[in-house]
């Protein structure tokens, strides 16, 4: 046997199983309508919730930053890689999600990385819903801690396993805000209650929340009231923010204690000039306006509701992420294929991503979709919808 055969027995058994993930190419700024694979299409599919990732403002405020500070920090922020900017946006972020004290890291993925291993230790408990993203999974994994997993959004299931794990010496609770495959929240008030009650940290990955929930995008924190309660929000600059990079803010003392500890922070090179200075920009127009915020929760509500008023299932969903629900990966597939043929882009979600027998498209509503784009995108998946078999 060759050394690369069990590489080749995989990406067969993928292609078999309906699982082999088609991955399109972008030839195009981000916007409504993208070029994909070399075709104008409706993006249906992209996380810029709010338009951020091709808006002029924030194009201007990174170029404007690259003739002042160079394409790169070239270091590690601890060594000689913390520039004027990366303050700057730090400061920014903890007054804009009202919270003490924020540090930025490579990308939510990083942050999670650097947060939860830090906060755990090898002798602490970590509680964990079923749902989390695999960040967050990722960041459990790279601990010695003990994991005990929660049914999705079980808070009495949570204060029970909390009850039993009284005597731990560190006790850490994570929860996605907004859960990213079918768009449901997080019962934070529950989840912080029964935290407070057990001496308990919480950490809240707030990746799909932030932009889209909260007063002018400040978060789920903000939704529902908790500034102070939550001690570490784990947000992303590349969906409503449109950049690229992450962050955690909360209390000054765990933001101070990251940067002592957080690997990816000490470890790996600092995000660029272009790029913090583009955030900063998102900072100042969420800040000044709360109109793509609102734009996105019209779009997303009367998209959702004529989809169902068609006969698609959409989940349980509460925000703009929208699941067209459709069962088996190969049904996914081609319905996206279809779709795409038709000159819309929304791409199928399978297992490992969600579970096996769940499979979907996950439509993500973007505050630059107009009337006109979504009635486009309703005529054609009522179409593939109806060729299929599914409504």
């Amino acid at each position: 046997m060759g050394k690369y055969d069990f590489v080749t027995a995989e990406l067969n058994a993928l292609r078999e199983q309906g699982l082999y993930n088609t991955i399109r190419t972008i030839g195009s700024s981000v916007g409504a309508w993208t070029v994909v694979d070399g075709h104008r299409v409706l993006n249906m599919c992209s996380n810029n919730y709010l338009g951020f990732a091709d808006d002029t403002r924030l194009k201007e405020a990174a170029l404007n930053a690259v003739r002042e500070y160079g394409v790169g920090p070239a270091a590690v922020r601890s060594i000689a890689g913390t520039m004027t900017l990366h303050n700057e946006l730090e400061r920014r972020l903890a007054t804009f999600k009202h919270t003490e004290d924020a540090v930025m890291f490579q990308s939510g993925f990083c942050a999670n990385l650097a947060a939860i291993p830090a906060l755990a230790g090898k002798d602490g408990v970590i509680f964990t819903d079923e749902l989390n993203h695999a960040s967050i999974i990722d960041g459990c994994r790279l601990t010695k801690a003990t994991r005990v997993i929660f049914p999705h959004r079980d808070v009495d299931a949570l204060a029970k396993a909390l009850d039993e794990h009284a005597q731990a010496p560190r006790k850490l609770v994570i929860t996605d805000g907004v859960f990213s495959m079918d768009g449901d929240l997080a019962p934070l008030p529950g989840i912080v209650e029964a935290a407070e009650a057990h001496q308990a940290l919480v950490l809240v990955d707030d990746a799909h929340g932030e932009g889209v929930l909260g007063s002018h995008g400040r978060g789920i924190v903000d939704h529902f009231g908790l500034h102070g309660r939550v001690d570490v929000e784990v947000g992303t600059l590349s969906k409503a923010f449109g950049v690229v990079g992450g962050y955690v803010a909360g209390k000054r003392e765990i933001v101070e204690y990251l940067r002592q500890q957080g690997r990816p922070f000490l470890f790996s090179s600092a995000t660029t000039p272009a790029d913090v200075a583009a955030c900063i920009a998102a900072v100042d127009v969420l800040e000044r306006s709360d109109e793509e915020q609102r734009r996105l929760w019209d779009n997303a509500a009367w998209f959702k509701a004529r989809m169902e008023e068609l006969g698609f299932d959409t989940g349980a969903s509460e925000t703009p992420i929208t699941p067209v629900m459709l069962g088996e990966a190969t049904t996914a597939w081609e319905f996206s294929k279809r779709l795409f043929q038709e000159d819309v882009f929304a791409q199928a979600i399978a297992f490992p991503t969600v579970p096996r027998g769940k499979a979907r498209l996950r439509v993500m509503i973007s505050a630059v979709h107009s009337q006109d784009d979504l009635a486009f995108a309703l005529e054609k998946f009522a179409k593939v919808g109806r060729a299929l078999g599914v409504i």
